[in-house]
């Protein structure tokens, strides 16, 4: 029987990382990595295929990632805690010392009335099935997306670049609002409606109707969308049904159980990525955040810890960002609404300057920033930012400031480097600027107490 040191099931974003840091960490050799896939989707590029990339082929990961970890293309079907090994479909058995799960998540599908219909289509993370669903946009007129999240959005935004109308339709009252502060909600709505697209908030799909094939859409409030291929886009469940079968914890989630260090209630099983539980960093209470970018931080983790306790997962904190149209926004950490509802009480500094300077320099835009803060302690938050292309970046330094705890004095003194093509001018950077607004804010309140 084949017997490895380490074996990873599951080859996407967690996985990978898993092996690539198993590697550097500790000289690993002995490692193989299992997938059911031939080729592994980017799975944030998924959108993208069907309209700026063009091509499955062009949102691979290169295999060559994986460094000198060897590679079995096969399904996990069980895993025997007892003996240490993992039992494939084909009824091959193969050894373990540690094992680290990252089977990730499939899309969730509702119980709607015609959704088994044979133009509906998910977000599956798999090359055939997106290159089928590839060929059916080319030539498909209305399109109906269901969900008015990160996927939907960027799935209407993309479509509507090969020229269909497309409506989106979400059950809350704002799209991207459990991430969003309302107003970049509404730059959001108001980037893609500008680009033609139909936006229905606060109402529901009833039913997909039609015979053997999706022709409409009807809503709960009575509405009547004609399309000719549906969408839909309204989040994840985590796959834990191998780790379930082996009797590894589940958390109240639905994701599998890990401590800090990512292990399982099993020592020499650890979970990353999708199928495995998240935690607050705010609080420690379990979230349903799930995003590759939280997935490939958990693999350095669990490769960290595999044979002893050195890196600590401090929780989840949420990155976000993404591009509709030309309107780009960014979010880390807690919205004022989810902020206030924890108990923090909040004081919110703003600040807007074009995005390079002087304001003439080519390409230059307004870009602004918000962050919140509570006013107790003065750390950050949480933050955002619209509405240029460099908003990504910035809400990595906000989830860096949270992170490490800063305050808005020390944000306001943040030392920043500066540059015409590059920068804000060092008069107007924004998070300093949005610190200082806070920070005076606190002060007056203060004063007038």
């Amino acid at each position: 029987m084949e017997k490895h040191e380490l074996v990873i099931v599951g080859g996407s974003a967690g996985g990978i990382q898993a092996a690539i840091c198993a590697q550097k960490h500790h000289g690993l050799k002995d490692i193989l990595v299992i997938r059911m896939e031939e080729k592994v989707l980017v799975p944030c590029g998924i959108p993208y295929i069907f309209g700026t990339l063009g091509a499955v082929s062009k949102n691979i990961i290169p295999d060559k990632i994986l460094g000198e970890a060897g590679l079995k293309i096969g399904e996990v079907v069980a895993i025997d805690r007892n003996n240490k090994t993992v039992k494939l479909k084909s009824g091959e058995q193969i050894g373990y010392n540690k094992l680290v799960l990252a089977t990730g998540s499939s899309p969730l599908q509702p119980p709607i009335p015609g959704i088994d219909k044979e133009n509906v289509w998910f977000a599956w993370k798999n090359t055939d099935y997106l290159e089928r669903l590839a060929e059916v946009i080319n030539g498909t007129g209305d399109i109906v997306v269901i969900g008015g999240g990160f996927i939907g959005l960027e799935f209407a935004d993309e479509c509507r670049k090969r020229g269909h109308k497309v409506t989106v339709v979400e059950l809350l009252e704002y799209c991207l609002q459990l991430v969003c502060n309302t107003e970049l909600c509404i730059r959001a709505e108001e980037a893609l409606r500008s680009n033609s697209i139909e936006i229905i908030t606060g109402d529901a799909v009833k039913s997909i109707d039609g015979t053997g094939r999706a022709e409409s859409v009807t809503l709960q409030s009575g509405k009547q969308i004609k399309c000719d291929l549906v969408v839909v886009g309204i989040g994840v469940r985590p796959n834990v049904q191998l780790a379930e079968n082996a009797g590894l914890e589940i958390g109240v989630t639905g994701g599998i159980k890990v401590d800090e260090f990512q292990r399982t209630n099993d020592s020499s099983i650890f979970a990353v990525g999708d199928c495995a539980e998240k935690y607050s960093f705010f609080n420690g209470a379990p979230t349903p955040l799930r995003l590759a970018s939280i997935a490939t931080r958990e693999g350095k983790i669990a490769a960290a810890n595999l044979f002893q306790p050195q890196w600590r997962n401090v929780g989840t904190i949420g990155v976000f960002s993404t591009v509709l149209g030309n309107t780009a926004i960014a979010v880390a950490g807690l919205t004022e609404a989810k902020a206030c509802e924890m108990g923090y009480d909040i004081i919110v500094g703003e600040a807007e300057a074009a995005s390079k300077h002087p304001g003439t320099m080519p390409e230059a835009h307004p870009m602004r920033v918000r962050l919140a803060f509570c006013r107790r302690s003065g750390k950050i938050v949480g933050g955002c930012a619209c509405c240029t292309h460099t908003v990504g970046e910035v809400a990595n330094i906000i989830a860096a400031a949270i992170v490490n705890g800063m305050t808005m004095e020390q944000i306001a003194m943040f030392p920043m480097g500066t540059h015409p093509w590059l920068t804000a001018s060092p008069l107007a950077y924004q998070i300093t600027d949005a610190a200082s607004n806070a920070l005076h804010k606190a002060k007056n309140i203060a004063s007038v107490s």
